[in-house]
């Protein structure tokens, strides 16, 4: 069969596959989670606000350049939207076959950290620095790696249809691979960090129906291991000091309370609608260590008010609202416990930054996700905000 004027209807095969491939793209983009992408994208701006309010005027940290890590926040978060954009297109399904290879190369990641690599940074040796003024945090890496390697084990019989949910074996070979790249952050020390695994872990646990029996051992375990860890010593001082100060915050107040003090004077003299943008006065003073990074919820706190700090939450709140939305929709096991691996990430690690501002949390070293300064930090939760619009844009259509 011809077209008119002699043409064969090969020669439109092309365009009728280029304009299925647009429509395809088109497809993918309406089934994204708005929401959750508006607010996360929304998270990165204040926040590279806040880093510029924090660092503007410490000379001795952005070399001269006022602008320095604005332009760095911006660009950080750039590169953890690009990230984003490639998780979507590889799929959280073609990451499942990479699992084996991604856990291998996050323990040799974190095992460099402890060589002659690996530098020493806020008490914790848990960097690896490349150059140029840059450096990496292999264990924020980690926290997608213990979410992919569990959620494959678990769900790969359930997915299968062997298995309503997964067996004892099973839920044993994921705790010991989850166990290796913790024992070995701990090593460090990065106990914040470890921290949040072990919330991942449990979250993931629940998500996966698993026993009882396994997540309450797991919290027991985890009591005793604390209780060990301290018996034997393995803390650094810093890190019992940090912990005497939230249970005792008179203890030291020019000492190790003084962060977790300045930071409620800080907060406290916002008000409702706070100081304004860099006129801050504990902000502009340089009174909180490590505004940019650990203690930037302070800035908000204080140049933007109640209402300022309160519209962080409230996006917090949705990018965790719809990630449950995600989890809940989906049909297969796999996504549901990656989904709720990421929620049980960002929900601990932002409760837990927060709360050490206000003093009801030990300081523990943890960024807020996608606001406070940090390349390694700000590229995970991008990857994490990935999977989980992978997992909304793969889910099978509904009727």
């Amino acid at each position: 069969m011809t077209a008119p004027h002699g043409f064969s209807v090969s020669r439109y095969a092309p365009e009728r596959g280029t304009l299925a491939k647009l429509a395809a793209r088109d497809s993918v983009v309406r089934r994204l989670d708005w929401p959750i992408l508006l607010s996360a994208l929304a998270l990165s701006f204040i926040g590279a606000l806040l880093v510029w309010s924090a660092t503007r005027g410490r000379t001795e940290l952005n070399q001269g350049d006022p602008y320095y890590f604005l332009f760095r926040h911006l660009l950080n978060t750039g590169i953890g939207v690009a990230l984003m954009i490639g998780t979507i297109w590889l799929g959280h399904r073609t990451l499942r076959g990479a699992v084996p290879v991604l856990y291998g190369l996050s323990i040799v990641l974190i095992l460099a950290v402890l060589t002659p690599l690996g530098a020493t940074i806020n008490g914790a040796h848990a960097w690896i620095v490349v150059g140029g003024g840059f450096s990496l945090q292999p264990s924020e890496f980690v926290k997608i790696t213990i979410i992919l390697v569990m959620a494959m084990l678990l769900a790969a019989k359930v997915d299968a249809g062997d298995q309503i949910h997964p067996d004892h074996r099973t839920v044993a070979k994921a705790l010991t691979l989850a166990a290796l790249p913790m024992g070995i952050v701990m090593l460090m020390p990065d106990l914040g960090s470890v921290m949040v695994m072990a919330v991942i872990v449990l979250g993931v646990l629940l998500a996966s129906g698993a026993s009882n029996r396994w997540v309450l051992g797991l919290i027991g375990a985890g009591v005793g291991g604390a209780v060990l860890v301290t018996a034997l010593g393995m803390l650094d001082e810093y890190q019992i000091n940090r912990f005497a100060a939230f249970a005792n915050p008179d203890l030291d107040p020019a000492g190790v309370g003084y962060n977790t003090n300045q930071a409620r004077i800080a907060i406290g003299s916002g008000g409702l609608l706070g100081a304004g943008l860099f006129k801050g006065s504990q902000t502009t003073g340089q009174f909180v260590p490590e505004q940019q990074t650990d203690f930037v919820f302070t800035v908000a706190g204080e140049e933007l008010g109640f209402v300022g700090a309160g519209l962080i939450l409230l996006l917090l709140g949705v990018v965790l609202w719809r990630a449950c939305r995600i989890a809940r929709e989906t049909t297969e096991l796999y996504g549901t416990v990656v989904a709720a691996g990421i929620i049980a990430w960002f929900a601990f690690q932002s409760f837990e930054n927060i709360g050490m501002t206000l003093g009801i949390m030990p300081v523990a070293g943890l960024p807020l996700p996608f606001v406070s300064y940090g390349g390694s930090s700000m590229f995970a939760v991008w990857v994490a905000i990935g999977l989980l619009q992978s997992i909304r844009v793969q889910r099978p259509m509904t009727a």
